[in-house]
């Protein structure tokens, strides 16, 4: 009989243990640890973001590690409804979206510099709020009205790459016109439609507010 219950003790006591062990593993593993992303941009234009980042990481995997031993809180899988574990976790939310913010901004940079922009046109885009196919249409609107010359009326027959781009804009607008660079008749023809599609004076003739609609 005694032996029974040395053995049942031994077995409780290796639960007990084995429990505590999972528990720790658990709390000091990868599956806890807010691990640091491997497509972040090491090179960001804001280094002080770079650092807020890692710094971040650490507060948050250190609040989870804290919130388990000292009080036996589990944030990210709570299995209490008190009060102090919904502290807890709201506050481990607001600390994992810091943390999330600071990646998006990192890894979408190092997705943009993979597309060729440059620090600064990273800062441009976040600045305007806009996204990487935005930028890319303003790049080429810019381009377009840098070739247009507002004093200058285009004539038939005249070749060239602004009346190419011209072209490309108003296929896009649906009218089927060939792609030749050649201001011929289908070419003024489509847009003097325009031009009255849009309560504009229908002469066929490019000016700075048909370019404008046409860009849009």
């Amino acid at each position: 009989m005694k032996q029974i219950l040395i053995s049942v003790s031994i077995i409780i006591i290796a639960l007990i243990a084995f429990g505590k062990y999972q528990q720790y593993e658990r709390f000091n593993s990868t599956e806890t640890k807010h691990a640091i992303s491997e497509t972040i941009d090491l090179n960001y234009h804001n280094q002080e973001l770079v650092m807020n980042y890692y710094e971040s990481v650490e507060v948050l995997n250190t609040y989870v590690s804290t919130q388990w031993n000292a009080n036996k809180i589990d944030v990210i899988k709570p299995q209490k409804d008190n009060n102090p574990t919904k502290i807890a976790v709201v506050e481990y939310a607001r600390k994992l979206a810091k943390v999330n913010y600071y990646e998006s901004l990192l890894e979408q940079s190092k997705e943009l510099k993979t597309k060729g922009l440059s620090n600064n046109e990273i800062k441009l885009i976040e600045q305007k709020g806009i996204t990487f196919e935005a930028y890319q249409k303003s790049l080429s609107q810019n381009k377009i009205k840098s070739m247009f010359n507002p004093s200058y009326s285009l004539k038939l027959g005249e070749k060239s790459a602004f009346i190419y781009e011209i072209q490309k804009l108003l296929t896009q607008k649906g009218y089927d016109i060939p792609l030749d660079g050649v201001f011929e008749k289908m070419t003024t023809e489509a847009l003097k439609a325009f031009e009255g599609k849009n309560q504009l004076f229908a002469d066929g003739k490019l000016d700075v507010i048909t370019l404008d609609l046409l860009l849009q």
